[in-house]
C-alpha cells in the first residue's frame, strides 16, 4: 500500500491514522510532543511549522493529512505559519495535501450549507480558516501542489471529549441521569458529523484525483437538535428522559471573562442560536463514503463513554 503522514493526533488525527492502518497503509504521525509507537503508526515529535523538517518527514508520502489545529484562542496568529509550512511540504514532496476544515468560513447563511457558497465570514476565526483553504487552492490552481479540503460540522462520537458540544459536557451527566446544559437554542436543528465518517472521508479523498482542487462536506446525517440527540443518547443509555437547559446568556458572559474558549465561541454562536444544516449530497453522489446511521452513531458513542468512565479515562 502507500505511506501517509498525519499532522495532529487529536480525535480526527487519531481516527484518520488508525483507519489508514486498517486499510494497510504505513502511517507517520507528527505532533509537538510525540507519543509512544503503536501498531502500524510511527509517532514523531515536531513543531509542524518547521517546514524544512516537515518536508523531510513527508518525503515519499502519498498524502499529507492536516488534522492539527492551534489552540482555539490563538488561531489568528498560529494558523498562517502552520498552513504555509504544510503547503511548502506538499510542494516539495508532491504529497497530496488533504486538509480537514470546518464550516466557519461561510459565516452566517440562510438555508443549508453547500460547498458552492462563498467563504464570506467576517469574524477572525472564519476568515483565517477561509484563508487557509484559499492559499492551498491557489497553489493547486497554479499547479504547484495537489490539495483538497474536507469540511465537517461539529464532531460527535467515540474519541470526542472536551471539545465537542455532544461530548464531555453532555454525555457523562446524561449517563448519570442528570440534566445537561447547552449553548444556544436546544431545539434548533443542527448537523452533527460523526468522527469515524470524517476519518473515512479523509482517507478516501487522498486517493481520488477527481476530488482534488476543491472542498467537500463530510457525509453527514440529516440535522437533529441538541434536545433530539440527547433524547436518543438517553434512550440508548437507558437513563430516561433528560432535561436540556439553555445556558443563560448572562452566565456565558460572566464565564467568558475567565474562559478563552467561551470568549472565542461568541463569533460562532449563530450556529446554535438558529438552524445550522449541512448539505453533504455532493460528496455522497460522487464517492463511496456514506454517513453512518444515527442509531449506530449513538450506540457507539454511549458504549465508548461508558468504557471511558468505567476505567477512569
Amino acid at each position: 500500500m502507500s505511506f501517509h503522514v498525519v499532522i495532529g493526533f487529536g480525535p480526527a488525527g487519531a481516527a484518520t491514522a488508525r483507519i489508514l492502518v486498517e486499510q494497510g497503509h504505513t502511517v507517520r504521525v507528527v505532533t509537538r510532543s510525540g507519543r509512544s509507537p503503536e501498531p502500524g503508526i510511527e509517532h514523531v515529535a515536531l513543531d509542524a511549522t518547521d517546514s524544512g523538517r516537515l518536508t523531510d518527514l513527508a518525503r515519499g508520502a502519498t498524502a499529507l493529512h492536516s488534522c492539527a489545529a492551534p489552540p482555539y484562542h490563538q488561531w489568528a496568529g498560529q494558523w498562517p505559519p502552520l498552513a504555509s509550512s504544510l503547503c511548502a511540504a506538499a510542494e516539495a514532496t508532491g504529497a497530496v495535501l488533504v486538509m480537514l476544515g470546518n464550516l466557519y468560513g461561510y459565516g452566517p447563511v440562510d438555508g443549508p450549507l453547500t460547498e458552492e457558497l462563498p467563504l464570506a465570514a467576517t469574524g477572525p476565526k472564519g476568515r483565517v480558516r477561509a484563508a487557509v483553504w484559499e492559499q492551498a487552492r491557489s497553489l493547486h490552481e497554479q499547479g504547484r501542489i495537489r490539495a483538497v479540503e474536507v469540511r465537517a460540522s461539529d464532531f460527535f462520537g467515540p474519541g470526542v471529549t472536551d471539545g465537542g458540544h455532544l461530548a464531555g459536557r453532555v454525555v457523562p451527566p446524561l449517563l448519570r441521569g442528570k440534566p445537561v446544559t447547552t449553548l444556544g437554542d436546544p431545539n434548533a436543528p443542527h448537523s452533527w458529523t460523526y468522527l469515524p465518517d470524517v476519518a473515512r472521508t479523509l482517507a478516501e479523498v487522498a486517493g481520488e484525483e477527481r476530488a482534488w482542487g476543491r472542498a467537500w462536506h463530510v457525509p453527514t446525517q440529516p440535522a437533529l437538535s441538541v434536545a433530539e440527540m440527547v433524547d436518543r443518547l438517553a434512550a440508548q443509555a437507558g437513563t430516561g428522559p433528560i432535561a436540556v437547559r439553555r445556558l443563560p446568556s448572562a452566565v456565558v458572559g460572566v464565564a467568558s471573562l475567565v474562559s478563552p474558549l467561551l470568549r472565542e465561541l461568541k463569533e460562532v454562536r449563530y450556529q446554535f442560536d438558529r438552524p445550522f444544516i449541512v448539505d453533504s449530497s455532493a460528496y455522497e453522489k460522487a464517492f463511496t463514503a456514506a454517513a453512518t446511521p444515527v442509531d449506530e452513531q449513538v450506540k457507539a458513542t454511549v458504549d465508548w463513554w461508558r468504557e471511558r468512565l468505567a476505567t477512569g479515562g
